[in-house]
């Protein structure tokens, strides 16, 4: 099956639209969003899952609190979020409601992602809206959000989500129609129709994104690998062109899955969680992880960094310092120092069957899907 038939076919699918495609200098641009909606209800009343991704709620308050450009200040973010996401989902409400659908809004943190129990909550939530028949729309919460501990922008949010939900295709809204060679605006810049693999790409994606967005094209690549690396099909469209790239039509730029799909265990691990240490291995405990896929097991670690308690995520780094995979820890930090290099059946007897287990298990270990660069 080609990129573009899964688009057609997908059978849950992620929609993202940014904020410069649904704002205009008099704040939501009601006629975009009702054709989106229009769009998007179809597929739901055929019985395809829809989750809607939707940025705009600062864009959307500032024009009612009376300001003319994006707030570079927090607090004025915060306050225009606070204003303008109400407007945004009552106008998603009446859109939906003229076609007998029911919205869901869903409001998320990047702590909603990164801790598991969290993360849990929401997939509950989405997994109920959706055999309910309602569309979720999704933002980030910006009003309780800070500068430091943020998405920063819905591309990744949406790629995270889409593994959330396991979704089948992610489709990204722009006001950009395209990821092209070189800068759009500049001679000789030519469309990629296809992407095989991100990490092949060679292209500019330096400028950043419009006044009122906060992404650019390095966003979107950004979210294109995180959700190609667990079996999801990504399309890059403009967002007039939204109902051509559901369909499957040649516009935009489709980017094919590069790995298989995982367990939201294993995505939730790779991309979604905070590291809350390192476990350094030696070259053999390298190879074995990354070649044997095997678990971790004590006499393979040769130093400890950080606080964590069993249970909790942690890097898995080679002798260079180089991450090589992500894994679910079975030790307190405190425990391992005493263990180091020793093999279980040594821990065994020396201190009791409770140590025959491993550091990590291999069900609970994810390598590195993209390991250039770190």
């Amino acid at each position: 099956m080609s990129g573009r038939e899964r688009i057609a076919d997908a059978q849950r699918i992620v929609v993202k639209i940014g904020s410069s495609s649904l704002t205009g200098r008099r704040g939501l641009n009601t006629d975009r969003m009702h054709q989106l909606v229009g769009t998007l209800a179809r597929l739901r009343q055929s019985g395809r899952d829809i989750v809607l991704v939707s940025s705009g709620a600062v864009a959307a308050g500032m024009p009612a609190l009376g300001m003319r450009h994006r707030p570079r200040d927090l607090a004025s973010q915060q306050a225009a979020a606070s204003v303008g996401q109400g407007l945004l989902i009552e106008r998603y409400d009446a859109l939906f409601a003229a076609h007998s659908l029911v919205v869901g809004q869903v409001l998320l943190t990047v702590d909603d992602l990164t801790r598991q129990s969290h993360y849990r909550n929401a997939l509950r939530t989405f997994t109920r809206l959706l055999q309910l028949g309602a569309v979720p729309v999704v933002n980030e919460n910006d009003t309780v959000a800070t500068h430091e501990i943020r998405f920063g922008d819905n591309d990744r949010l949406a790629a995270l989500v889409a593994h959330l939900v396991g979704a089948d295709a992610l489709v990204l809204l722009s006001d950009v129609d395209a990821l092209y060679t070189r800068h759009p605006a500049e001679p000789g810049a030519e469309r990629i129709a296809e992407v095989a693999d991100v990490d092949d790409l060679e292209v500019d994606t330096s400028r950043i994104g419009t006044a009122v967005g906060t992404g650019g094209m390095t966003t979107k690549l950004q979210a294109a690998r995180i959700a190609t690396a667990g079996g999801i099909a990504v399309v890059l469209a403009h967002a007039n062109d939204h109902a051509a790239a559901l369909a499957g039509d040649d516009v935009g730029t489709i980017f094919h899955p590069t790995g298989k799909k995982r367990s939201r265990r294993l995505m939730w691990l790779a991309y979604a969680s905070q590291a809350k240490g390192d476990l350094v291995l030696d070259e053999g405990a390298v190879h074995a992880v990354l070649e044997r896929k095997a678990s971790l097991l004590p006499a393979g670690v040769t130093a400890v960094h950080g606080d964590f308690l069993a249970g909790e995520p942690v890097r898995l780094v080679d002798p260079s310092g180089s991450v090589v995979a992500r894994g679910i820890v079975n030790y307190d930090a405190a425990d391992l120092p005493g263990i180091l290099g020793k093999s279980t059946h040594t821990l065994v007897e020396e201190r009791g069957p409770e140590f025959d287990r491993e550091v990590v298990h291999r069900d609970a270990l994810i390598v590195k899907l993209h390991r250039r660069g770190r």
